[in-house]
Parts: structure tokens; C-alpha cells; sequence
């Protein structure tokens, strides 16, 4: 994003239950299906896309699309350093598609480690992408709803979303969120490198900057694992910069019946973040008491959305290409133990934007459950 945004109006995608479309593609160069007539909304608020209580928990794989390849500021830092973690946004820089795959018919594919544990059985998977269509070119919205995605030594088949499309337009900005159901591919795929392609994002430079990412949240039952609840959230939420708390989210979990003591986490996909543009921040309320802030190492408390794939800090999966900066992207995963310490039935998570507003995602959350 780059430093002198115009702020973001609020925008939403609203969560809707169907099956996915799984198209078989022979190769990438073969013409495209038409995707369905997707309905795009303005502003949705977040709703609760998946729950269950089950021995197991939740994993996701993840990456950004898109990174720099050459600075447009002369105060950027050069873009090796950049990827490998130091501060910069994507406004700054050329941005150019990420490919993995070597075939000349994607223009962009990335990869990422999900790593279900053995023995597990998967209950629920969901994919989630998005990007901006506005940059040093405009991508057409009419494709935001269709990617390519390979299982571990498959092939490529075309998902194709299968709920509504937040796709939000401004003077510097042209952004959206898709998603699919993916269940039975996941099942019969499981653990592995898992390729995603085809994500209709910009290329090139602007003061708003290109991002785009994509990310796979999966649900598993594992009868060695404690008794877990699963929460899965979704939306397409802008977190407009400036307003401090007016300007936030906030997403209620109730019934969790979580005993003292519990472990857990959460994890946010979001768009946008800046790493080293400060104010944005993630805290959690357990019944109404003390309000946490979370953050770790990776993820500061006062610039929690910082472009970085981390898991309590951390990578924890394989990635092709492995960026630390991924310049727009963030899909992190928090500790949730010190807001559990007391117990807790309900959680509430505030989200606040940073000094040029970025959009929020997802949400999904694993706690402990009394037997």
C-alpha cells in the first residue's frame, strides 16, 4: 500500500453454504469455463462459515501470489532484502507475478506445505483467494472467481467459487476475496505441496500497490487429539485507517465452553498489511474480562498484519517461493492460551487498521473443549 492512500470504505463478503465446482483441466492453455454468475456485494458483515467440536483441529497452507522485482522509491530497500523480511510496501516497488510451475500458460503459481497429520480424516476444507485488479494494469472482475489448483502430483482442475464475492472499487483500488469449498479434493489429495494458479491480480506499479494471495483452511478429526472446537469465519472487511476503534471489526465467538488452561490459536488471513506502517492491532476479550493483545516475534502488537505467512511466529511449512515479506499478504497464525487462561465461553476479536487501512479476510479458531 502505499503511503498516501486514500482510506478504504467498508466492504464485506457475505458467507453463504453450497458445493464448490471442481472442473477438470487438461492443461492450462485449454479455454476457460465460463465461471457461474457469482453475485459480488459491496459490504457484508463477517459470519460464521464452519463449526464443529472433534478430536483433531485445524491447519491451513498458504502464500502470496505476487512480489517485488524492482524498486520505484528511492527510499525502498532493495527487494532481496525486502523479501527476506525487511521493512517495505508494495507501493514502493515493480510487482511481478510469482511462478513456480514452469508452465508457460500460468501467469502466476505458487506453492505451500499443508501438512494434515497422518491418520487424520478431513472433515472441511475451504479456499480462500483474492487480490487487486488495479495497478500498473486492470484485470477484469468477471474472472475473479476461478483458479487453478493442483494436489500434491496431480494435476490442474479449476475451482470455481461457489459463494458471494466481496469486490469493493475506490480511486486507488480495485479488490475482492473469493472462495470455495474443497472438500473432497482435499480428502483425496491430503497432505503435501499443494499449487495454486491463475489468481486475477495486477502486475506493475502503483501508489496503492499490487498483492494477491491465496489460502487453504482445513478442519481434520484425529482420534489421538484432545476433543477441539473449530470455528471458521469469513468476510471482506475494510479496516479503514485513522478512526482508531470506530474504524474496527469485531468478531464474537460464543459456546465455546474452553476450560482454564486451554491451548489454543487463531488464525487471520488479511490484504493490504504494510510491515513497519504501525496501527493496526488484533486483541481478544474472553467473557467480557481483560482484553489480550495479540502478537508475537514476527507479528508486533502495533503492526500485527505485516505481510508475513508465520505460525506463533514462525514459519511451519514449506513454501514455494518462501518470502518473509510477502508485501500485501498476511495469513498468520496466533497463540490464544494467555486469553484462555481463566476459561472461557465466548471470545471477542477486535481488529484495528493501520495508518493506511488494510481488509480482513479470515478468521478461524481452535480451543480446547470440556469433555
Amino acid at each position: 500500500m502505499g503511503s498516501s492512500r486514500r482510506i478504504l470504505g467498508t466492504v464485506g463478503l457475505l458467507s453463504c453454504l453450497t458445493l464448490s465446482a471442481l472442473v477438470p483441466v487438461a492443461d492450462a492453455a485449454a479455454p476457460a469455463p465460463a465461471p457461474p454468475a457469482v453475485r459480488e456485494s459491496p459490504r457484508v458483515p463477517f459470519t460464521q462459515r464452519y463449526q464443529a467440536v472433534q478430536h483433531g483441529g485445524v491447519v491451513r497452507a498458504s502464500n502470496s501470489s505476487i512480489s517485488c522485482r524492482s524498486a520505484e522509491s528511492p527510499q525502498a530497500e532493495p527487494c532481496p532484502e525486502v523479501q527476506k523480511g525487511a521493512a517495505g510496501v508494495n507501493g514502493d516497488f515493480e510487482m511481478f507475478y510469482d511462478e513456480v510451475d514452469k508452465d508457460p500458460d500460468t501467469y502466476n503459481s505458487t506453492r505451500a506445505e499443508l501438512k494434515v497429520p497422518q491418520g487424520a480424516k478431513v472433515t472441511y476444507a475451504r479456499l480462500y483467494w483474492g487480490g487487486n485488479l488495479r495497478v500498473g494494469e486492470q484485470k477484469p472482475p468477471e474472472d475473479n472467481g476461478r483458479v487453478l489448483v493442483a494436489e500434491p502430483g496431480g494435476a490442474y482442475k479449476a475451482v470455481l467459487a461457489d459463494t458471494v464475492v466481496g469486490h469493493h472499487t475506490d480511486a486507488g483500488s480495485d479488490a475482492y476475496q473469493a472462495s470455495a469449498d474443497v472438500t473432497p479434493m482435499v480428502r483425496k489429495g491430503g497432505a503435501g505441496m499443494w499449487t495454486v494458479a491463475q489468481l486475477n491480480i495486477a502486475m506493475g506499479h502503483s501508489e496503492v500497490g499490487a498483492w494477491g494471495g491465496w489460502t487453504l483452511v482445513v478442519a481434520y478429526e484425529h482420534p489421538q487429539e484432545p476433543l477441539r472446537r473449530i470455528s471458521l469465519w469469513d468476510g471482506f472487511e475494510s479496516l479503514a485507517a485513522g478512526a482508531g476503534e470506530a474504524a474496527g471489526e469485531t468478531v464474537e465467538i460464543a459456546g465455546l465452553h474452553a476450560p482454564a488452561g486451554s491451548a489454543g490459536r487463531a488464525g487471520v488471513v488479511a490484504y493490504d498489511g504494510d510491515r513497519g506502517t504501525l496501527g493496526d492491532s488484533l486483541t481478544v476479550t474472553a467473557d467480557s474480562g481483560r482484553r489480550i493483545s495479540i502478537s508475537d516475534a514476527e507479528n508486533p502488537f502495533n503492526d500485527v498484519m505485516n505481510s508475513t505467512i508465520t505460525e506463533f511466529g514462525r514459519p511451519s511449512f514449506v513454501r514455494q517461493p518462501e518470502h518473509m515479506n510477502n508485501l500485501g499478504y498476511d495469513a498468520d497464525v496466533f497463540d490464544l492460551s494467555p486469553a484462555l487462561s481463566g476459561g472461557a465461553h465466548t471470545l471477542n476479536f477486535r481488529f484495528t487498521g493501520e495508518s493506511q487501512g488494510q481488509f480482513l479476510g479470515v478468521l478461524f479458531v481452535q480451543t480446547d473443549a470440556r469433555r
